[in-house]
């Protein structure tokens, strides 16, 4: 997994709640096996219209957002299935922050694990922000995970958490930081399990 420092970049408002994994990677696109390949998939219901050609009314599909790296939504963000497909087309497209006044469990460990920051932020900040990304296509702003920190140039400074619960903040910040997803985690004691299995037969 890639570790995260802080990313600057464009953002993209989208200004919905309860958007869910079938919204944001439909199931007819998860046919692949590799974590790659998906971002052009993302949001298709609604990136595309019915012939294939691009929405011009999604946001996505302005020329303002392309290439947006956050992603600023609404509350519950990520809900429905528990399909890790959704982070990877995220992360595939583009996105290594996302914004929201809260998000599905499931989907937040998904992110966790795939080297996306999920920004817990109350309702009026990302109002806040989501008003400036609409109002400015091509907003740009830094989300800096080192500092806990959200910025602009234009004087904006907010504190920010990866999860609401303090002692997982801390220990997902950790992970996030170093690039450590499950795996990596679990390789930190690599010499402890080469013992074990030697004691007790497994190799």
């Amino acid at each position: 997994m890639e570790p995260f420092d802080k990313v600057t970049g464009i953002v993209a408002p989208m200004d919905r709640a309860n958007v869910d994994t079938d919204q944001i990677i439909p199931a007819v696109y998860l046919k692949r096996i590799e974590r790659t390949g998906f971002g052009p998939f993302l949001f298709a219901a609604w990136r595309f219209l019915p012939d294939g050609s691009p929405n011009p009314d999604f946001v996505l599909n302005a020329p303002g957002y392309q290439g947006a790296k956050i992603l600023v939504a609404g509350p519950n963000f990520g809900g429905g299935s528990s399909r890790e497909h959704a982070p990877w087309a995220l992360l595939d497209y583009g996105f290594r922050a996302l914004i929201a006044p809260s998000f599905a469990d499931i989907f937040q460990k998904n992110c966790f694990d795939n080297g996306i920051v999920p920004v817990h932020l109350p309702q009026e900040q990302v109002d806040q922000l989501m008003a400036k990304a609409k109002a400015r296509p091509g907003y740009r702003m830094t989300v800096d995970l080192e500092t806990c920190r959200i910025s602009d140039d234009e004087g904006l400074d907010i504190p920010f958490v990866v999860h609401n619960d303090p002692d997982t903040h801390e220990f997902r910040r950790h992970c996030l930081l170093n690039g450590l997803d499950d795996i990596a985690l679990t390789l930190q004691h690599e010499d402890k399990i080469t013992v074990y299995e030697r004691v007790h037969g497994i190799q």
